[in-house]
């Protein structure tokens, strides 16, 4: 069996991953916030945004972790389909979950209907990321541990739409996300100890393209899309806002009709 580390970085990408998961989370709960305070038109595209920071946090917590991924004896490739694939599969299983919670009538079957999927999508954008990895040997799975990663993906989306349906104060959504983000980054490793590699030592060149030449780059540009994205959440007027602004410039003695 190849020795697997990782953590070759030292502590870099786990505090680096877990930063991207609470950014994620924290903005995708606080679109959800603005979401449900909204309608028609403006709920869709707070819930779109919400889907996009979730899933892209989820998916760039992932990847910043594998760039400290090593196993000795074997270089590394990534396939890059279906890198791309588990990007777009994180983007669409949030979505099916924040839209189930946004819209849901009955709020019981709504959470339970958006936890099951996002915590499933989760699970899958994990293992569908590794099975795009490319390496000298044969990868197995621990069957327990990833039945335990998949239980610990369906408890971090539940926490994550039980606190967009529940809190709407800053601070609480900033703990709600502290919470979320570490129970993410605890999927992602607990999956990451259910691998076992059995080395075959080659000199062939692997297929794909190596952490440094497409993750990383796709991850800095997704980090700057959560940049983007939390810029455009504080600089956008919540309705409170919105309604204190039109009195404020209503004539006075003028009422609304």
């Amino acid at each position: 069996m190849g020795h697997l580390d990782h953590a070759a970085l030292g502590w870099l990408t786990p505090a680096l991953s877990y930063a991207m998961a609470c950014t994620g989370a924290a903005l995708g709960l606080r679109c959800t916030v603005r979401a449900l305070a909204a309608t028609e038109r403006a709920r869709r595209n707070w819930l779109l945004t919400a889907a996009s920071a979730i899933g892209t946090g989820i998916w760039t917590m992932h990847f910043v972790a594998m760039l400290g991924f090593r196993v000795h004896g074997t270089d590394i490739r990534y396939d890059v389909p279906l890198t791309l694939m588990s990007l777009l599969v994180a983007m669409i299983v949030v979505c099916a979950g924040v839209f189930a919670v946004g819209y849901g009538r009955h709020r019981g079957r709504a959470l339970l209907l958006g936890e099951l999927t996002t915590g499933l999508g989760v699970a899958g954008m994990h293992y569908l990321g590794m099975a795009a990895v490319r390496l000298h040997g044969d990868v197995s799975y621990d069957p327990t541990r990833v039945g335990l990663s998949v239980l610990i993906a369906v408890a971090a989306a539940t926490a994550a739409l039980w606190a967009a349906l529940d809190i709407s104060s800053p601070f609480a959504v900033t703990g709600a996300s502290l919470i979320m983000g570490a129970a993410v980054s605890s999927m992602h490793y607990t999956g990451m100890s259910a691998v076992s590699v059995r080395v075959t030592p080659s000199g062939a060149a692997l297929p794909g393209a190596t952490a440094m030449q497409f993750v990383f780059p796709l991850a800095v540009g997704l980090g700057s899309y959560l940049f983007l994205t939390a810029a455009f959440v504080a600089l956008s007027p919540t309705a409170g806002e919105q309604d204190a602004t039109v009195s404020a410039r209503r004539p006075a003695g003028s009422s609304a009709r």
